[in-house]
């Protein structure tokens, strides 16, 4: 698009984070101690 932005793209996004989320007693957290999930992080990051 050409011309001025009309909306900030700030507002389009917002931070997230699983560490303030999941409690620390959650069971993921238990089970992620024990599964590698490095290749899949891995394929994702691009």
């Amino acid at each position: 698009m050409m011309g001025e932005q009309s909306v900030m793209q700030e507002e389009l996004f917002y931070g997230f984070s699983l560490e303030q989320h999941v409690p620390a007693d959650h069971l993921l957290r238990a089970i992620d101690r024990f599964v590698d999930l490095s290749g899949v992080r891995q394929h994702l990051a691009p």
